[in-house]
This record gives structure tokens, C-alpha cells and sequence, in this order.
């Protein structure tokens, strides 16, 4: 089991797989409601002026006993109207979530009374499906107000020992034009993993890191966190990214919007290549189109997994 969740770490599979977190390990929404999410807002004021990102978008981590989470907090220049229609419905994430290099596949079911996401999650280069991960997570709109919406996303177990996976966003109106968007995503790890991921990064993905700066080499130049906290920040950036990309192609006719948050998505990666480089953009356009071959049509429903492994 070491050895497959090592394997898993070289390629990207299990960062990847961090999509979403233990209830019990840390309160993943700070906000939870409106007026809380706007007094967040404005106590990130300072920070969402001036900051590394040269753009009004803070990320935070944490560590608490047995797992990680990660926080984003970003100013959108789009009316809630517009971001909160797009982020509410189930099969919209779908979009979003199949621009990361780890997911292979996604299908949303929405069935009364519960709705659900399923992935298949791998490594970031292109794998047959049976060599990758099913995950089931159920999908919640726990809030959908004028000026706020809720969304949380959960998943009870992971492969090899990890569990509680689970994204919380949230978003609120803050004028006519402007919206503010906070996403935390979380999930628990067990021994086995801990041990694996630690040998990771001090071997292959030594050279990993997050954005937070914990300190300046004596050139001046900003050290970044590393460790377990480096990786929850690298795919907080990544989910995020996807959101804003989703988001801006949404002007465009329907058959456009695809290939633009495709170029989009990898555009945003491409700006913070210390982080977030793995691969270059003509590979991860054939990646991609070719995946999307894959998904179901939207309302289908999902492709039994016999079928989706004929298909590799």
C-alpha cells in the first residue's frame, strides 16, 4: 500500500485527489452567512489591496491534527446575479472540475431528494480509468438567498487511508457589479499517508511549495512553505483558478466556452510556475479534449463505470 500511494504522490494523484473535509478537524466555513461573509471581506481589506497575487485574492492554510485545509478567499468583478446562477447548479461543477490534471471524469446526478458528483480521479498525465479512483460526493446547497449562496460537497471516504473529504464555498453580493468568494476545501489523512506524502516531499517533491512566505533567502528572494501545507495551497490555488476560468467564459456563446476555459485555466496556472507548472499547454489541451469525450452527455446521467473503463 506504501508503494501504490508514493506512486500516487509522484504523478500528482493524491494532491489531486485533495478536492475537497473533517467536520471535526476544523471549521471549514469561518462565514456563514451573509453579513458574516461581507465582515470577512472586510477585515481581508489590506490584504486583498496589497498581496503577492498583484490581485484582490487571499489563500490561507492549515494544518489541524489528521488532516489539511486550505482557504481562498477572492473580490469577483461579476454581479452575484451572475455567479451565484453559475455555482448553484450541480452539473456546473462538472465544468469547473474537470479542468484540473487529475480529474479524468465527472458526472452529476440530481436526484430528488439528494444530488451527488461523481469523479474518477488519477495521476495528472492521461492513465486508463480502471487505474484511478471512483469518488461519490454528495452535493448540498445549503444556502441560496438574493445575496448569498452556499454549496458544500462531501465525500466520506478516499483511497489508501484518507477520508472527510469536503469543499465548502460560499459567495456573497457586495454591490451591483462585485461578488466575494470564499472556498475552503479539507480533507483527513491516516498514517500510511502521512508517512508516504512526507517521503514525497523530501525526495521527488522536494522542490514543491505553496505561496505562503515564511521567510526571504539572503538574495531577498521570498521562501515559500513547503510540507503537507505547500500542497493544500497548490491545489487551493488550482480549484480556485478553475472557478474564476469557468466563470469568465460564461459571456461567450455555449460551443466557445469549452476551449476557453481550457486556455484560461492553464493561462492562471502559467502565472505562478514556481507553484503550479506540471505540464505544457499542448499537452494538457489534447489531455483534456480527449477526456472530454468521456463525460456523459448533460442530463444523461452517468455512464455505467463498465462502460467508462471499455472507453480506455
Amino acid at each position: 500500500m506504501l508503494k501504490q500511494l508514493v506512486g500516487l504522490f509522484r504523478h500528482g494523484g493524491l494532491a489531486g485527489l485533495a478536492l475537497c473535509c473533517s467536520l471535526a478537524a476544523a471549521p471549514l466555513a469561518r462565514a456563514q452567512d451573509a453579513a458574516a461573509l461581507r465582515a470577512r471581506h472586510a477585515t481581508l481589506h489590506d490584504a486583498l489591496a496589497a498581496n503577492a497575487f498583484q490581485r484582490p485574492l487571499v489563500i490561507e492554510s492549515s494544518e489541524p491534527a489528521g488532516g489539511l485545509q486550505g482557504d481562498v478567499y477572492a473580490r469577483i468583478e461579476q454581479p452575484f446575479a451572475v455567479v451565484g446562477q453559475a455555482l448553484r447548479n450541480s452539473d456546473h461543477w462538472c465544468d469547473i472540475l474537470m479542468l484540473h490534471l487529475n480529474v479524468k471524469q465527472c458526472r452529476a446526478r440530481d436526484t430528488p431528494p439528494s444530488a451527488s458528483l461523481g469523479l474518477i480521479i488519477g495521476s495528472k498525465y492521461d492513465q486508463p480509468l480502471a487505474n484511478a479512483y471512483r469518488f461519490e460526493f454528495a452535493y448540498q446547497v445549503v444556502a441560496t438567498r438574493p445575496d448569498y449562496l452556499q454549496v458544500v460537497l462531501s465525500a466520506d471516504q478516499g483511497p489508501l487511508g484518507t477520508s472527510h473529504y469536503r469543499i465548502v464555498l460560499e459567495v456573497v453580493a457586495l454591490d451591483a457589479g462585485v461578488s466575494f468568494l470564499h472556498m475552503s476545501y479539507a480533507y483527513d489523512y491516516g498514517v500510511v499517508a502521512r508517512v508516504a506524502m512526507e517521503g514525497y516531499l523530501a525526495t521527488i517533491g522536494r522542490s514543491k511549495v505553496g505561496f505562503s512566505v515564511v521567510g526571504y533567502k539572503s538574495d531577498g528572494q521570498p521562501q515559500y512553505i513547503g510540507s503537507m501545507r505547500g500542497v493544500v495551497e497548490r491545489n487551493t490555488m488550482r480549484y480556485y483558478l478553475a472557478i474564476e476560468a469557468y466563470l469568465g467564459a460564461l459571456s461567450l456563446p455555449l460551443a466557445q466556452q469549452f476551449e476557453r476555459r481550457l486556455t484560461d485555466w492553464f493561462a492562471g496556472i502559467e502565472r505562478y510556475p514556481t507553484q503550479l507548472h506540471e505540464l505544457e499547454l499542448g499537452e494538457y489541451l489534447a489531455l483534456k479534449r480527449e477526456q472530454m469525450q468521456r463525460q456523459p452527455a448533460r442530463g444523461q446521467g452517468a455512464l455505467p463505470i463498465e462502460t467508462l473503463l471499455e472507453l480506455t
